[in-house]
Formats: C-alpha cells, sequence, structure tokens
C-alpha cells in the first residue's frame, strides 16, 4: 500500500493478504490512484513532488514519476542502513546522492534520460497509462532501458522481454543497462544462458547494452537517478 502524508510518500510492503485484511487495507491500486489524484498531482507542480527511493516493486512509483519526467531514485530501501555496514559502498553512493554531493549524470556523463526498474513490474504495467512506452513517448529522445529482476523462471524473463519487445519498446531506446537478476538461474530448456537470451532478444537492434550492471536485488545496490542524462559507452564486447 502506499499513502502521502505532508510531504512524504511511504510505501509498505505486507507479508500477506490475511494481514492486509486484518488492518482494514483495501485496494492497493486504488489507494495508489487516491494520492495520484488527490495528494500529489493538483496539490503541487512537479518540481515540488517528494524524491521517491527505492526499487523493486517501487518501480511502479518510478514509472508514475518518469511519466511526468520527475526524477527519482532507483536505490536501497531503509533496511539496508540498518543491515549493511556503515563503509559499504552502495550506502556511500546513496548518502552521497541524498546529501547533494555527488550528481550521478557527473558519473557517467551526459546524454540520455534513464527509466526502467524492476521487469516484472514493467511488464505488469504494459497496456496502463504507466507502461514504457507512455513513458518515452514524454522523453524528448530515446532513452536508456534499465532493467532487473529477481526470483524469475528463465522462460518467463525471455517471454516479458518479448512482450517489450513486440510492443515496440527496443525500437525506442537507445541503450540497455541488464542489472542483476538475482536467483534467476539459466533454464537447459532453453538452449542458451539467460544473459544469452537477452542478448538475441536485442540483437536486431543497433543500440548498445551494458550487462552485469550492480543494481537491483543485491546489497551492493548502486543507485540509479531515473529521469536524468546518463551517457552510456561500452567498449569491451
Amino acid at each position: 500500500m502506499v499513502y502521502g502524508e505532508n510531504n512524504l510518500i511511504t510505501a509498505e510492503i505486507y507479508p500477506n493478504e490475511e494481514y492486509k485484511d486484518e488492518q482494514g487495507i483495501t485496494d492497493c491500486k486504488e489507494a495508489l490512484q487516491q494520492i495520484i489524484d488527490q495528494v500529489v498531482l493538483p496539490t503541487r507542480p512537479t518540481s515540488q513532488w517528494p524524491l521517491v527511493v527505492g526499487f523493486s516493486d517501487i518501480t511502479a512509483l518510478h514509472a508514475l514519476m518518469s511519466l511526468h519526467g520527475v526524477p527519482s531514485l532507483h536505490a536501497s530501501m531503509c533496511k539496508a542502513l540498518a543491515t549493511l555496514p556503515d563503509d559499504a559502498h552502495a550506502l556511500s553512493l546513496l548518502r552521497d546522492v541524498l546529501e547533494g554531493k555527488l550528481h550521478l549524470e557527473e558519473v557517467i556523463g551526459e546524454g540520455r534520460n534513464i527509466i526502467g526498474g524492476n521487469l516484472s513490474v514493467l511488464y505488469g504495467l504494459q497496456g496502463t497509462p504507466y507502461s514504457l512506452n507512455k513513458i518515452i513517448e514524454q522523453c524528448k529522445e530515446a532513452p536508456i532501458l534499465f532493467i532487473e529482476d529477481i526470483s524469475e523462471n528463465h522462460y518467463h524473463i525471455d517471454r516479458m522481454l518479448q512482450n517489450l519487445r513486440l510492443s515496440g519498446v527496443f525500437e525506442k531506446i537507445s541503450g540497455l543497462v541488464v542489472g542483476q537478476f538475482t536467483d534467476c538461474a539459466d533454464d537447459v530448456s532453453m538452449g542458451c544462458s539467460l544473459l544469452e537470451s537477452i542478448r538475441q532478444i536485442a540483437e536486431p537492434y543497433s543500440f548498445p547494452i551494458l550487462f552485469d550492471y550492480p543494481s537491483g536485488h543485491i546489497d551492493s545496490n548502486y543507485p540509479l537517478l531515473f529521469s536524468q542524462e546518463y551517457y552510456l559507452s561500452i567498449t569491451n564486447f
């Protein structure tokens, strides 16, 4: 469930449907739409929207922000602040970004906006007002797409990527950043590795592909600032 309170948007993940019912929580999608309709959109300009920080299911909020060209931060959740050592590089980067000490566009350069997030969530948003195609339509130039996932079967990842391909997403992007696909094992019946499946689907297109970027369901979850410009340069093949 996602709710708004003053200038804060908080996302809570409930363990199961029974817990949700006990707490009197109704339709989470309806709750999210209420935030959009009643809290965020009509009461403040996009320049005053809160910074959304998170990953995985938070991709739905990243999609909302990207649709309006508002930056959001794909990064570790608050849990990481308590479970990772203070000197963890991913946390150091996150703190630097939040404190304004590090502008990520200076790390990778300037170029095209980056969008995306968790592949399963992006797939679930297909055909909705928050789909990748709708987001890409709002970009001035072809953006870079970032994807990651966890605990998905090889064949299902292939299916989701084929869905993006058939819907024209790959024809409209300028680069692909493949993050961590944690606990997503290769399936020998597919005839190739998971990363090879991704490469084969993207092969007909001319955009560069970066594999194994350290972002996703891992401790070293490097932050990415969506709706900000990046320069993607691939030097090794």
